[in-house]
């Protein structure tokens, strides 16, 4: 019987030998890629810390000590070792989520998907544990991506600051976030791997002198008090015991016994402690270790032999938005690109090669790029900064009071905005719209085909005093969408084929083939619609007043959440006009979503074409004063 069908919990590990260790380690890399090519996820991470994860679970006991993963997108190995073995339906709805649940197990505390924040968990726990006189643990484990992270560091000065605080800190040093960590601290980890450690030396030493008669034994000594300069310049792990970490490491991060003799050390020092583990992302998997740009660090369905994709999906909204990046950095000597440790996953890999000084990556640090990009604008050039949705809420503050204040030319481009699925509540981009209508001067475009990220691209990177974004959807580009005419600024993607026309639906972005489907059914049931697309959702277009007074009903969809969105703009906007027209506006409601496919999430909260034409039909129905149950409207079959 394979070990791993053994293990219900971590406790079940205490009873296997070092060499059934290794074992288990290599039919956990067995089970991953079979499993995770099925379904598509995040294989390089897993892959990589699989002997970290064991050890883990036989020197701290889960759950009543607490194992906390920055972003925990490295969690599945931690999965299977405390029950969850089931990986059939991975990030499908009913599943497995994609990171730690608390809805699945007891072992999963926090469910960051957002990196570089567990340090401040971490912090906060022992702080509880302390005052509440609790001998748990507290471990958090965080990559070396993660720590170019700005939180990262504001949360190690807080745990610094108490060296009577039991907390444990593991750095899963793979060299990489995505793509290979890059910055200053990447340089130092860098050091601290290839220098021999000053324990060691120092031992060596020891053994040196006092076999030294007379001045032997002085000098050891006199050497060791001074150690803090001497160990800088043997083994320069000084920056963290300058903040006043102990410091232990480096340690083969695929050696069981070695990590857990390094862990158990760290448990029992009583204070802050940093185990700096190096791990080969990837790992045991010739695939991914053949894959330079990630390491797999995502996969969709793939061959689990040769690591291929088992199909192509065609042409996606990143793609497109890359390529034409490439273009307009050969028009533009001013043109550069931003990405947070995500190169490729943001589209900006073609333009990096094609223009290498003109690419800035600026590790999981999305604050800071955002504050790096005024201060280019301001310098003479046009930054692109190329984000997920999801990922700019957290440099809010500097679009807000940096690039919007200051009046700089800055696009930001947002990846994976709307609905995504499959990653969960933390990677829908679903906030974007709302967050920044609050801006003043900031321009927000939402093409609906790859037609239009290519116009609406260019239109932002032409504005010089104010920030500009242009979001698009995750996965692949549909059809191009012809307009049938333009009113003021907005693209006409449907006339009504009458003077009176019931509904003036205003279609936003990727959701455009929808309300056109809207429109058909409405059509069938003799209500006759205007399909426009704003195509800039902010500022509201000065010529939507006026269309909307020519109209019964204004309906909004929006891929984003219904509060503060779109559909609100307009609602105020028709207000300030003086236009008296009822809205009805169609959105993703206030709360956070359960993993599943974007279509299973969108027919759930009822963001669908017959739902939304049923709810139509039924306010249409009640301004002609006919109250009887409206027939259910259904899409038209073959």
């Amino acid at each position: 019987m394979p070990l791993l069908t053994r293990i219900r919990g971590p406790r079940d590990l205490d009873r296997l030998s070092l060499e059934q260790l290794d074992q288990l380690a290599e039919e956990i890399r067995t089970f991953l890629v079979e499993a995770v090519s099925k379904t598509g996820g995040h294989l390089g991470p897993n892959l990589g810390v699989v002997e970290l994860t064991i050890a883990l679970h036989r020197v701290f006991d889960s759950p009543n000590d607490k194992v906390l993963w920055d972003t925990g997108h490295q969690s599945y190995v931690h999965k299977l070792l405390t029950g969850r073995q089931d990986f059939s339906k991975l990030k499908m709805k009913g599943g497995l989520s994609g990171y730690p649940s608390q809805a699945e197990s007891e072992h999963d505390v926090i469910e960051n998907s957002h990196a570089s924040t567990v340090l401040g968990w971490a912090d906060g726990l022992a702080k509880a544990n302390q005052l509440r006189k609790r001998g748990d643990h507290v471990v958090a484990v965080i990559g070396d991506g993660a720590l170019t992270g700005g939180m990262a560091w504001e949360a190690l000065n807080n745990i610094a600051d108490a060296k009577d605080r039991p907390l444990v800190i593991v750095v899963n040093d793979n060299e990489r976030s995505y793509a290979p960590t890059i910055g200053g601290l990447a340089n130092h980890l860098a050091t601290l791997r290839t220098t021999e450690g000053y324990e060691r030396f120092l031992a060596r030493t020891k053994e040196v002198l006092e076999r030294t008669p007379v001045v032997g034994k002085p000098l050891f000594d006199t050497l060791h008090g001074a150690k803090k300069g001497f160990k800088d310049f043997i083994a320069p792990q000084g920056m963290f015991e300058d903040l006043g970490l102990k410091y232990v490491g480096p340690i083969d991060g695929h050696d069981i016994e070695a990590l857990e003799s390094a862990l158990a050390r760290a448990k029992r020092f009583g204070g802050p402690v940093i185990v700096h583990c190096l791990t080969e992302k990837g790992r045991g998997y010739q695939p991914a270790l053949q894959d330079e740009a990630d390491r797999f660090h995502a996969v969709g369905k793939i061959h689990p032999d040769t690591g291929l994709p088992i199909a192509s999906s065609g042409a996606d909204w990143t793609s497109v938005f890359g390529e034409e990046m490439v273009k307009l950095g050969m028009e533009r000597k001013d043109i550069v690109a931003i990405t947070a440790a995500m190169l490729q996953p943001v589209g900006l890999d073609k333009f990096a090669k094609a223009f290498p000084e003109r690419v800035f990556d600026v590790g999981i640090a999305e604050q800071h790029g955002a504050v790096s990009a005024a201060g280019l604008a301001t310098g003479g050039l046009h930054p692109v900064f190329a984000v997920y949705a999801t990922f700019l809420n957290r440099a809010f503050d500097q679009v807000l009071m940096d690039v919007a204040l200051h009046k700089c030319g800055v696009t930001f481009v947002l990846d994976r905005a709307g609905i995504t699925g499959t990653d969960g509540a933390s990677h829908n981009g679903m906030w974007d719209m709302s967050i920044l209508q609050v801006v003043p001067g900031l321009r927000l475009a939402a093409p609906r085909d790859a037609d239009q990220v290519r116009a609406q691209l260019r239109e932002a990177v032409e504005v010089k005093d104010a920030p500009t974004v242009v979001r698009f959807s995750k996965g692949a580009v549909g059809p191009a969408v012809p307009a049938v005419g333009r009113i003021g600024g907005m693209d006409v993607l449907r006339e009504p084929g009458t003077d009176a026309p019931d509904v003036l639906l205003v279609s936003v972005g990727a959701l455009a083939p929808m309300c056109l489907e809207i429109a058909d059914l409405l059509d069938k049931q003799g209500i006759s619609t205007t399909v426009v697309d704003p195509r800039w959702v902010k500022p509201v277009d000065e010529v939507m007043a006026p269309l909307a007074e020519q109209h019964r009903v204004v309906v909004t969809v929006e891929d984003n959440s219904r509060v503060g969105g779109v559909g609100s703009a307009v609602a105020q906007a028709l207000r300030d006009a003086g236009v008296d027209v009822p809205l009805r506006d169609f959105g993703i409601p206030p709360r956070f979503l359960d993993h599943a496919s974007r279509a299973e999430v969108m027919a759930e909260i009822g963001l669908t074409a017959p739902d939304i034409a049923r709810q139509v039909t039924g306010l249409v129905s009640k301004l002609d004063g006919r109250f009887e149950q409206v027939d259910s409207v259904e899409p038209a079959r073959d």
